[in-house]
């Protein structure tokens, strides 16, 4: 893939709890790698992947990784107003994070208007064996993310289980925002960067034509 050609840039911040996983989802994702022991994120780190949303559409990925702990929250804030896709982790076997989650759907709400974040909600460490090791059950986060109206995904970024599917399922619902306009790039505004306005335009419009159902004259009769 030649990574000098991109149709679209979209902002991700990953969002959730100190030691959550946050890190070591990105670093699976990015590089297919999983340290046992990672530093814990001072500030903001920054990762960059591309994927292939369909045929010929390329997409440039810039993952802000903030840290979760309260004493770089003003730091971290800086950075939502300019993401279009935020990804909510939890630690699976950490019941406070779970509960954390809604305040930081909320923090990141506040402050992103006028502009749209589309979510998804990640359960990390989905290798714990047996349900004694879990502190939220899978009933729990759905029903949770039913609420806040985003998918639920559990994921192991030890196993390298569910992470791209998380990853590409975020990013595909930003694009499907993209293309309905529910998601619009704006000038000034980092979220959404697109190579080619026209395109996008043209994209838009061929979709409206075929959803678009055809005229039928005639009366139907019973």
């Amino acid at each position: 893939m030649d990574l000098t050609l991109w149709q679209y840039q979209f902002r991700i911040i990953m969002l959730g709890d100190s030691t959550v996983g946050k890190s070591s989802l990105l670093k699976r994702y990015t590089e297919d790698l999983f340290l046992e022991s990672i530093n814990q994120t001072v500030g903001v780190d920054f990762y960059v992947h591309f994927l292939e949303v369909e045929p010929g559409v390329r997409v440039k990925l810039q993952f802000w990784d903030t840290a979760g702990q309260e004493r770089f929250r003003s730091v971290t804030r800086s950075y939502y107003r300019n993401s279009v896709g935020g990804m909510l982790v939890f630690d699976m076997s950490n019941r406070a994070t779970f509960d954390h989650i809604k305040e930081w759907h909320t923090e990141v709400c506040e402050r992103v208007q006028p502009h749209k974040v589309v979510f998804v909600l990640v359960g990390q460490k989905s290798d714990l064996d047996g349900h004694e090791e879990r502190a939220v059950s899978r009933q729990e986060a759905e029903k949770l993310a039913g609420q806040l109206g985003m998918p639920y995904v559990e994921a192991s970024a030890k196993l390298g289980h569910n992470v791209r599917e998380a990853f590409e399922l975020l990013t595909r619902r930003v694009y499907q925002g993209l293309l309905s306009g529910e998601v619009e790039p704006q000038e000034g505004w980092d979220g959404v960067k697109c190579a080619a306005p026209q395109a996008l335009k043209l994209h838009r419009a061929s979709m409206v034509q075929h959803s678009t159902p055809p005229k039928n004259n005639k009366k139907c009769c019973g």
